[in-house]
């Protein structure tokens, strides 16, 4: 088996595993990372979402073997000195949660968004989760908190 070297979170990391194997894989099963989560398997939920260099990328789809010289970050990446970052405690704030599970993709692409629309509008941020899937029913307060993180 091939062993891959890894940016993930800041942290150069080495893998040694099936050069098709899903990064999602790669960050719970051999890195021990737990906030992307496995929804669909099909990259229609956005569970799994995690940055790419910066962009919103569905894990489960992405082999390891594409990620050579790629800049990782998963939500865990998101804290600041071992604290939720700005997004993440925004969603606390809001308590934008409810079962929890989708809400990792939610705060990853919502990171993306920020990041490249500091300050957007309810439809900028409706159209940017549009791909995100939550049957909760906290999509008021999800909208709410990237809203918050945007002014913090």
């Amino acid at each position: 088996m091939p062993r891959y070297d890894l940016k993930v979170n800041g942290k150069s990391q080495s893998v040694t595993v099936d050069a098709d194997t899903p990064l999602l894989y790669v960050l719970r099963d051999n890195l021990a990372l737990r906030g992307p989560k496995f929804g669909c398997g099909l990259g229609q939920c956005g569970a799994c979402t995690v940055h790419v260099d910066g962009v919103a990328t569905r894990s489960c789809l992405l082999p390891v073997s594409a990620l050579a010289g790629k800049k990782i970050t998963t939500l865990e990446g998101l804290t600041q000195n071992g604290q939720p970052g700005k997004l993440q405690q925004a969603f606390i704030d809001e308590q934008a949660a409810q079962c929890g599970y989708c809400i990792n993709g939610i705060i990853m692409t919502s990171a993306a968004l920020l990041s490249s629309t500091p300050q957007p509008s309810d439809t900028q941020i409706k159209d940017a989760l549009a791909g995100n899937l939550c049957r909760c029913g906290t999509h008021q307060r999800i909208c709410a908190a990237v809203k918050r993180a945007a002014t913090a």
